[in-house]
């Protein structure tokens, strides 16, 4: 090959490869600031701009994991709880998918404990327990220490509980207010196979989160009323009565620490206005 010829080639090759650079680069740059605008319309709740900003993001840089994040993120921001349109189960639908496809590429360890707690939530709102359920104990996998789960948890399984017992009373003959425990052996039984491996899971997860947060009254609140769920099957009237007393004391630890924020926070506020 001659000199010149061959000194041509390598200079054509050096643009080739300085113009990939450089595409790329503008694809990066793209990205980004489809990336920002979309940031900008999900935080003024424009989530229909938003996605389509996410979306162009993702289309210059299928890396940019962010944007799916935010994507998925902005689909389950209009999501309905309760509404049962195609158009809101398709939000949902696209929010999943959205959240699987972060967890499919490979996420740092805060993004994807962010894509599994927004699957909890979004199963826990769509009263998909039982895959809440599953997402929530993969992130507390990951983060043991998370309140949010371990509190949801405990709120699912009071969810759980509390309508089947009443069923049970209710074909009994039982009102709502008539003490415990269920009158019926066979039929307490029976309801106690069910709820009881529920109640005792719910009631650890809120003991850890309160463990975790002392002033956690919410959790304590769920934690009566699972101490409930576990005197109703009780076997005796000596136990019913023991985990009854135990909720009453939960109820009472709930009022206190609900008084004692209030009264710090009313001192914050007053320290502040000084």
């Amino acid at each position: 090959m001659p000199k010149t010829r061959m000194c041509l080639s390598v200079a054509t090759l050096a643009v080739a490869l300085f113009s990939l650079g450089c595409g790329k680069q503008i694809s990066y740059l793209k990205a980004r600031n489809a990336l920002n605008k979309g940031v900008a319309s999900f935080g003024r709740a424009n989530f229909g701009f938003a996605v389509e900003h996410f979306k162009e993001a993702i289309a210059e840089d299928p890396e940019l994991l962010d944007a799916r994040q935010y994507l998925a993120s902005a689909y389950m921001s209009q999501y309905i709880p309760g509404a049962e349109s195609e158009d809101n189960l398709e939000l949902a639908r696209q929010a999943l998918e959205g959240f699987q496809d972060v967890l499919d590429h490979n996420p740092t360890e805060p993004q994807a404990i962010l894509a599994i707690s927004s699957m909890g939530s979004l199963y826990f709102n769509m009263t998909e327990f039982d895959k809440a359920l599953e997402w929530y104990d993969k992130l507390l996998a990951m983060d043991p220490n998370n309140l949010p789960a371990l509190y949801t948890k405990g709120v699912i399984a009071w969810t759980q509980t509390y309508v089947p017992r009443l069923e049970v009373r209710a074909m009994l003959g039982m009102k709502p207010e008539d003490p415990g425990p269920i009158k019926d052996d066979e039929a307490k039984t029976e309801l106690a196979e069910r709820n009881l491996p529920i109640i005792e899971d719910g009631m650890k997860s809120l003991e850890t989160a309160i463990q975790i947060d002392p002033d956690y009254d919410d959790a304590m609140a769920y934690l009566n009323l699972l101490y409930r769920e576990r005197a109703d099957i009780s076997e005796t009237k000596e136990e019913y009565d023991e985990y009854s007393a135990k909720a009453d004391d939960w109820v009472q630890q709930t009022l206190d620490t609900k008084k004692r924020k209030a009264e710090a926070s009313t001192v914050e506020l007053f320290q502040e206005g000084q």
